[in-house]
């Protein structure tokens, strides 16, 4: 089973995690099972973009990116050429770091209120 290597980041996973996960799992599931509070705020359905993070390793290994997720992209504040929803994005057979961002479309939003 492949290791995922969860970035610190500041305001929810201060030390950083890393944790053994299934196959086939996505990394929100992943996330939410080893208690990292990542944002999802349409509840995995592919219709928002909170749960935007950035594969720092072992992209190719996810499984695809399908136009829905793509579209969705478009829209995630600080996106990178190895970004993917974590509701959507499917761990395969190899080790992962991801990293989650500071800040979400969501979180911008509330601040511009």
């Amino acid at each position: 089973m492949p290791n995922i290597f969860f970035y610190p980041q500041k305001f929810i996973l201060p030390n950083g995690l890393s944790v053994i996960a299934s196959s086939g799992k996505s990394i929100l599931d992943v996330a939410l099972e080893n208690n990292i509070p990542m944002e999802h705020a349409c509840e995995k359905s592919c219709a928002c973009c909170t749960c935007h993070c950035i594969i720092r390793k072992g992209f190719e290994s996810l499984s695809k990116c399908l136009e829905a997720e793509e579209d969705l992209l478009d829209k995630a504040w600080g996106l990178e050429k190895y970004s993917r929803l974590g509701c959507q994005a499917r761990i395969g057979k190899e080790d992962i770091d991801v990293e989650i961002p500071l800040y979400s479309v969501h979180y911008i939003n509330e601040m511009k209120k």
